[in-house]
């Protein structure tokens, strides 16, 4: 299996490339998402990928994506790539498990986040307001403290490069309209749960994701990646210590690393050290290994 930083498949054209997934245009219907191993952080790309994360994001994706397809319907086509169009047969190294054919879809343009505990920024925005995206918290809550029940806190959806900003439910609603808004308000916080409660079962506890949704012909769909290392704050729950950061199975670690360098968030990013690329390729792969509970095999 290759590391992949970049593709260049010509037998389409390239819609786009994000902070972290290649885009290309397969027919009226159809999309073919590729998950590179590009790490971004802060909203910046690092020089330095981290190997075989995009088979990780893709999996764990997938699996979630199954798990849940009885309370939401998802964007996934096929995920075979011995299935894929015979013009991607050049390409199949490149694609094998960090790709996926998709529907295409109509986004929302919000980002749905559930929030379990109390961390990130949501916890900065509850020392400086006393409050959490509009919603009213109880005084001297410790930060990572939890969250019950999880609450939803819709952002916005930045270009690339950009920050997302947090937003109200009103806010939300008047971007998508308040039937919308409720409804993946409802399905985000349900999906999240039974997340929450499987990954406690595996000994992590989820403290926060990001979920994405889109219309196709109509039907409110889950798309993107789902409750990935990328997308959610994963816990070892037999560490867990309010009033402090916490240990994590996800970038959290690279970002604290970053934070402690003199560099001021913009490009160009620190050069990232080989054993904080090991590292974090190391808690990528836990993450994989526990929430499936099968081995990762590059």
């Amino acid at each position: 299996m290759q590391v992949v930083t970049r593709t260049d498949i010509t037998a389409f054209p390239l819609l786009g490339r994000g902070k972290v997934r290649d885009i290309y245009d397969i027919d009226e219907k159809t999309l073919l998402i590729v998950t590179t191993d590009r790490m971004s952080a802060f909203d910046v790309i690092m020089d330095e990928p981290i190997p075989y994360k995009g088979v990780i994001l893709n999996k764990i994706t997938l699996f979630w994506m199954d798990r849940f397809k009885n309370i939401v319907s998802n964007h996934l086509v096929e995920s075979d790539v011995r299935k894929f169009p015979a013009a991607l047969a050049p390409w199949q190294d490149v694609l094998e498990g960090r790709a996926v054919l998709v529907k295409k879809a109509k986004p929302l343009p919000v980002e749905c986040i559930v929030r379990g505990c109390l961390t990130g920024s949501g916890w900065k925005d509850y020392l400086a307001t006393g409050k959490l995206c509009g919603y009213d918290l109880p005084p001297n809550l410790l930060e990572s403290a939890k969250l019950e029940p999880a609450i939803f806190t819709p952002s916005t959806k930045a270009e690339l490069g950009q920050h997302d900003e947090n937003i109200t439910l009103d806010q939300a609603a008047d971007l998508i309209g308040r039937e919308t808004m409720e409804t993946v308000r409802r399905i985000a916080l349900q999906i999240f749960e039974a997340g929450r409660e499987y990954a406690a079962g595996r000994g992590i506890l989820m403290a926060d994701t990001k979920f994405e949704f889109g219309f196709v012909n109509g039907k409110l769909v889950l798309i993107d990646e789902v409750m990935t290392p990328d997308s959610s704050r994963f816990w070892p729950a037999d560490q867990y210590t309010p009033g402090q950061s916490q240990p994590s199975f996800d970038k959290q670690y690279l970002r604290d690393w970053l934070a402690a360098q003199p560099w001021n968030k913009q490009p160009p990013p620190p050069a990232l050290p080989a054993d904080i690329v090991e590292a974090t390729s190391r808690r990528y792969r836990d993450a994989y290994t526990i929430l499936t509970g099968q081995p990762f095999e590059a």
